[in-house]
């Protein structure tokens, strides 16, 4: 495993490659919590090109900053920075890298060639709407994973409609002609209501690979 160190304005993100060799990158996403694996996964040694991951910021070998303040659009523009340092990707979302990867291929349609959404610790996220506002006082040292990014993106707002707004410019701008395949089994509110949108697919994930490939 070969890990470059990507600038994202004061965060220092771990970008691994976890294989090597030409043609479009596959790009992992992981959970809440959890990081980067070391090698590459098995469901992913059909994939024919290489195979990077990313360490969001709090995550793994990324840079966990002080006092939180985290939200998804925060790691959204981490997993920009890692597409405009590889280029062209197909991603491989699971569970909170889930949300991030639906909201890049929206942001990002004509880099992101095909989204893969899987279950995975922060998949659901917190309310559909604002709720009361609550303090967490967490005390240093902070290590990864950091706990207010815990707190934090465990309770985010995921509003259905929000979400299906990315699931939109994905289907509308996208090279790809099924841009986002979902692979989940759990269905909170926001990815239900992308899965009712006409244009997305529901298949596993070796299924969606192999079309992506």
């Amino acid at each position: 495993m070969i890990t470059e160190l990507l600038v994202h304005n004061r965060i220092s993100l771990a970008l691994h490659c976890l294989r090597d060799g030409g043609g479009r990158p596959l790009l992992l996403l992981h959970g809440l919590g959890e990081r980067s694996p070391a090698s590459v996964p098995a469901w992913a040694d059909v994939w024919p090109g290489p195979v990077h991951a990313l360490d969001f910021t709090g995550h793994g070998d990324s840079t966990v900053p002080v006092g939180g303040g985290y939200s998804a659009e925060v790691l959204l523009a981490d997993a920009d920075t890692a597409l405009a340092h590889l280029g062209e990707v197909t991603l491989v979302g699971r569970g909170l890298g889930a949300y991030i990867g639906l909201m890049l291929a929206g942001a990002r349609p004509g880099q992101v060639h095909g989204t893969v959404l899987c279950d995975g610790p922060g998949l659901s996220g917190g309310a559909t709407g604002p709720t009361s506002t609550s303090f967490v006082t967490v005390e240093p040292p902070y290590s990864a994973p950091d706990p207010h990014v815990l707190i934090d993106l465990s309770r985010d707002p995921r509003p259905p409609d929000y979400a299906v707004l990315f699931s939109r410019l994905a289907l509308d701008h996208s090279p790809t002609t099924e841009p986002v395949s979902v692979a989940a089994i759990v269905r909170p509110p926001w990815l239900a209501a992308v899965v009712n949108e006409v244009g997305i697919v529901e298949r596993s994930l070796p299924a969606s690979l192999a079309a992506y490939a």
